[in-house]
């Protein structure tokens, strides 16, 4: 039964007249009463009379209007409850993201978002592949993904970063002083397959371009992964984003013809976006924005494909996280980021190397 009928009837009946309802509820008189018989006709009985002087309840209307007072007394009731419950629930953005963004954008990200929206809570989880991001959207267990994109999901998406992928190989591999691996040279050697899923992008990049390693899966983290490839037992490719601050022990090359991951921020299609969820995309592409006006094209040191060009990145050295806990406050120059051999040899450096190089 449609309460909103009966809350018209009520008033109407409280009021004494269609007329006088009709003001208060923004109906037409003309449409109260049609209304009010639709009503009648549902339940099967006349409730109210009309004549010149108003109208007045029926007999069976009489009889009936305890119980219409109750029901609505308790779908008022109902209703706050729930309002209660969703505004409680909409105080808590669920987000999911990649280990390596939760690590490495979404500190800052918070940091700022608490500081405009100090009323809502966020509730950051990792994920353990690549799709999981998605399908936690498609169900409704999530509200807001930090992930690499994919084709196979509808999501308003809004893209953040270009995220390039680097050959992984042993410190005495033989690279001439190249400044990019070419992907043929994969072609028919022992790989080091990402583990989680993470072998979407790189096996894209494979099938673009025909190239068949010997695939080696590994159903370990990637630090792992480049440890292994560090002692000779194969090598790799990965996204910038996943080796950073795991460099030691092997060097690394961008890939040509460049290859990249698109790295963004994915919502549930259409419908009202509120506003936590709206300021929390809002930081999202203020944060990509300063990471290209501070370091051009990337978040710390890599020039990434599409945007690439020649000349020097100042960045500071405490950005540059080598163990993943450098914060020094000296200021080094990287002449064509991870692509030059200096670059790649101060990466490789501990902090306390960074220091000495940065006082000297």
């Amino acid at each position: 039964m449609d309460s909103k009928k009966l809350e018209i009837l009520m008033t109407a009946v409280d009021l004494g007249s269609f007329s006088k309802a009709s003001e208060v509820v923004g109906y037409t008189q003309s449409g109260l009463t049609h209304l009010v018989d639709s009503l009648e006709r549902e339940i099967g009985l006349t409730l109210v009379r009309r004549d010149h002087s108003g109208i007045a309840l029926t007999e069976e209307g009489e009889a009936l209007m305890p119980a219409i007072r109750e029901f609505l007394r308790a779908n008022a009731k109902l209703e706050n409850r729930i309002a209660a419950i969703t505004e409680k629930s909409t105080r808590t953005i669920r987000v999911a993201a990649y280990a390596s963004i939760a690590m490495r954008w979404m500190p800052e990200i918070l940091y700022r978002f608490r500081r405009v929206c100090p009323h809502i809570d966020v509730d950051l989880r990792t994920v353990d592949h690549e799709l999981e991001p998605f399908e936690l959207l498609e169900k409704w267990q999530t509200d807001v993904i930090f992930a690499a994109r994919q084709s196979g999901f509808a999501c308003d998406w809004t893209p953040l970063h270009n995220d390039a992928m680097y050959a992984i190989l042993p410190a005495d591999y033989p690279t001439d002083d190249r400044e990019t691996f070419p992907i043929t040279e994969f072609e028919g050697r022992d790989f080091l397959m990402p583990y989680g899923r993470f072998d979407i992008d790189v096996g894209a990049a494979f099938r673009k371009y025909g190239v068949k390693p010997v695939i080696r899966p590994c159903h370990v983290d990637d630090e792992t992964v480049i440890r292994m490839v560090g002692k000779g037992l194969g090598i790799s490719m990965m996204a910038e984003m996943m080796i950073r601050g795991k460099l030691n022990g092997v060097k690394t090359l961008p890939v040509s013809p460049s290859v990249s991951r698109e790295l963004g921020m994915g919502l549930r299609p259409g419908g009202h976006l509120p506003e936590g969820i709206a300021r929390l995309r809002e930081l999202g592409m203020n944060q990509a924005q300063r990471r290209l006006a501070t370091h051009g094209v990337s978040e710390i040191s890599v020039n990434q494909p599409k945007i690439t060009g020649p000349g020097t990145a100042k960045i500071a050295a405490r950005e540059l996280r080598v163990d993943g806990s450098a914060q020094l406050d000296c200021g080094i120059t990287i002449v064509n980021s991870l692509s030059s051999p200096r670059s790649r040899q101060i990466m490789g450096q501990s902090p306390d190397y960074i220091a000495h190089r940065c006082k000297s």
